[in-house]
């Protein structure tokens, strides 16, 4: 599917405010509320609009600590990788996951935790008895300089 403006002016729009109303939507971008549904519908269907959701502050629900955490695998055979992926997948407290090349490191991770014990415990009784894993290195965020959830539509 090929978009045009209005598809680009919806799918900003709709990153900013996932909530808006048809109405207020079409209003913005400068179509009637029918076709601008229609366009809406269509990027969902093309997979452009991959789904909506609410934006949660982590200290309102007591996770306080932020962990990157960079691990390298002890094997690099598709066999490993999958069932780490697998694993991580079932693991609420990571918030992402990349397979990484260029460093030591295999995996990087954004890991939220309540604090320092209960991370403790993750790390030492979660990820370091996982199949596969030769190292593990944390880094602590100390402060979100910027956090963005929008990707650039140009």
């Amino acid at each position: 599917m090929k978009i045009d403006r209005y598809d680009k002016r919806i799918l900003a729009e709709l990153q900013q405010d996932g909530r808006v109303s048809n109405q207020e939507l079409a209003e913005r971008i400068g179509l009637s509320p029918s076709p601008c549904l229609r366009r809406v519908r269509a990027l969902e269907e093309a997979g452009f609009i991959r789904g909506y959701r609410a934006t949660l502050d982590a200290r309102q629900l007591g996770l306080n600590l932020m962990v990157i955490l960079s691990i390298s695998m002890d094997r690099h055979t598709p066999e490993r990788f999958e069932r780490f992926d697998a694993a991580v997948k079932d693991m609420p407290e990571v918030l992402e996951c990349l397979l990484i090349t260029g460093r030591d490191a295999d995996y990087q991770l954004k890991v939220v935790a309540r604090d320092m014990e209960d991370y403790q415990d993750f790390l030492l009784n979660r990820i370091t008895r996982l199949e596969g894993v030769a190292g593990v290195h944390s880094s602590f965020v100390l402060r979100r300089v910027l956090e963005r959830n929008s990707l650039p539509i140009t």
